[in-house]
């Protein structure tokens, strides 16, 4: 029998699909996932082009999915014209994945100040000196920043730039998906319906 196949029934997860989030997310880390906070973003312009990259969850609770980037990247000028995303997590050796859609907000500066702060001091310069997705000249210009602001900031500490901060995913609908046989997989879908979240099985 293939170990990533199991099933996902409805009277065995949680009515709260963010419990039942953290739950797969442990099982995921305890089975040896490698990064299991790796997410990818989907994020599309005003018109509708979609882009997407990996990311990392830098936190999810009650408030939504939170995760850090430059505010003058693609993604960021995207999310500023349509303020609505996606995330997939993929656990292979489970055979699972989930699906998260809704909108997305700034955290505060003060979350991305504290954020910043507990980052290594390589990535903390990285992000200042980078201005996300711009066209560089050649690697020597990013290295050359990266060298001068390590110099500037020698005795001090790095603040977090203006140009870099937090985003929060907040759901409205989430769906797990586990790996079965012969492509039957079971999907269960919640959706946000009157304050409360409705469980829905959705065809494989």
């Amino acid at each position: 029998m293939n170990a990533r196949a199991g099933r996902l029934r409805q009277a065995d997860v949680d009515p709260d699909p963010l419990v039942q989030f953290r739950r797969w997310y442990e099982e995921a880390g305890t089975a040896g996932v490698r990064a299991p906070q790796a997410m990818a973003l989907a994020t599309a312009t005003g018109d509708g082009a979609p882009s997407l990259r990996m990311v990392l969850l830098k936190g999810a609770d009650e408030r939504g999915f939170a995760f850090y980037t430059g505010y003058v990247s693609r993604k960021a000028s995207e999310l500023d014209s349509n303020p609505r995303a996606a995330l997939l997590f993929y656990w292979d050796p489970l055979g699972r994945q989930v699906r998260i859609e809704g909108s997305v907000e700034r955290v505060s500066a003060d979350e991305s100040d504290a954020y910043f702060a507990t980052r290594p001091r390589g990535a903390q310069l990285a992000a200042t000196a980078s201005r996300q997705s711009s066209i560089l000249a050649n690697r020597e210009e990013i290295d050359s920043r990266v060298a001068q602001l390590d110099s500037d900031h020698a005795v001090r500490e790095v603040p977090r730039p203006e140009h870099w901060g937090g985003y929060r995913l907040v759901p409205d609908t989430y769906e797990f998906w586990q790996h079965r046989e012969d492509r039957l997989h079971d999907r269960l879908r919640y959706r946000r319906a009157d304050g409360e979240w409705a469980i829905e099985r959705l065809s494989p």
